[in-house]
């Protein structure tokens, strides 16, 4: 396999999720010694979670004094040069990490001048890196990424997420899933929309559609999609999946489709 050059931007990246992530594939395998805090209902903080973006944190400002950072755990932080901002899910797919199942990653982006422009996303378990950036690709490792391309729905393996106990839209839920199920030959819902969206970009999902989701779960993988030939968009507005927190992507001829079928669920 013919190794893939990697911009400094992205070796930033990777080093800085893969310092990141030191421990974490041992501390997997050692779920239920974790100290854990809740912070609600099916939504667990583990000391991880926290360490991992206390780390990223150090390591992203190190490297790149000034830019913003948006973290799940942390919050904002509003940086000096106001164009750039980091945006960090340090485990997205918490509930999987903590039922030991190994469906989750760390998955961080950067914006430029509101618009994503690099992301990367780790899987420290199976080693699976993802990688993207602007006018230059998608890839798994070294391998470039496409999407699908299947053109009927009824021919289609489609991503989803949907709320658990504590979360809104549940009756939504249920109407799209009625909308979308009946048409496809098959639903998943794998529990961490980042790794969903890498997915879609490898072709492996022909879809992918969630309501609610934060921008720190998305922002790698909008970048994933669109630069392996997909198309996002959100559901039901024209604003940016990252402002309203819904999202829609598929190939090209699937797009028109899941999104005609999901505004009927409305």
């Amino acid at each position: 396999m013919v190794t893939v050059l990697q911009s400094s931007l992205i070796q930033v990246m990777v080093s800085a999720v893969r310092k990141g992530c030191k421990g974490v594939a041992r501390d997997f395998g050692e779920v239920t010694e974790l100290q854990v805090s809740k912070k609600g209902p099916g939504d667990f903080v583990t000391a991880a979670d926290k360490r991992v973006e206390a780390a990223l944190l150090e390591e992203l400002t190190r490297v790149r004094p000034g830019y913003g950072f948006l973290g799940e755990e942390t919050g904002e932080t509003i940086g000096t040069d106001k164009t750039h901002r980091w945006i960090v899910d340090p485990i997205d797919g918490t509930t999987n990490f903590m039922h030991g199942i190994p469906h989750f990653a760390c998955t961080v982006a950067l914006e430029r001048d509101g618009e994503i422009v690099a992301g990367v996303t780790f899987n420290p378990v199976t080693n699976d890196l993802y990688w993207a950036e602007k006018g230059k690709g998608a890839y798994h490792n070294d391998r470039r990424l496409r999407v699908s391309g299947r053109k009927n729905l009824d021919e289609s393996l489609i991503g989803t997420g949907v709320p658990f106990i504590g979360k809104p839209g549940h009756a939504q839920a249920l109407k799209d899933l009625h909308q979308i199920m009946q048409r496809t030959v098959g639903i998943r819902r794998n529990g961490a929309c980042s790794l969903d969206l890498c997915y879609v970009a490898a072709g492996q999902f022909d879809g992918f559609w969630e309501r609610g989701i934060k921008p720190w779960d998305m922002a790698a993988g909008l970048l994933m999609v669109s630069e392996a030939g997909g198309k996002f968009s959100s559901i039901d507005s024209e604003a940016s999946p990252l402002v309203t927190g819904e999202l829609v992507c598929s190939n090209m001829d699937l797009y028109p489709q899941l999104v005609e079928k999901l505004k009927l669920a409305k």
